[in-house]
């Protein structure tokens, strides 16, 4: 099983829980401004392939949480899409 398909039934679940204004929520997050600094400038010493080890595991995790939450955001949207129809 692909680690996307996997997500995706991990978050089916959890996406009919929610309400209609819960979803919008979520459809709303934004990541906060220090955070995505710091995802760009990990991303950049990525690029340079200059990421320490410890530099490397947190740009994993920070990149793996913005799958998740992506992943979420389409599901809420989703729910919404079909609560409207």
């Amino acid at each position: 099983m692909s680690a996307a398909i996997g997500l995706d039934g991990f978050l089916e679940p959890l996406s009919r829980c929610l309400d209609a204004e819960s979803a919008r929520r979520v459809v709303a997050l934004q990541v906060a401004s220090p955070v995505q600094e710091r995802i760009d400038a990990l991303a950049a010493r990525a690029n340079d392939g200059a990421l320490s080890d410890g530099e490397r595991s947190e740009y994993e995790a920070l990149i793996g949480a913005a799958d998740f939450i992506s992943v979420l955001k389409l599901k809420a949207r989703r729910h919404l899409d079909s609560k409207i129809q």
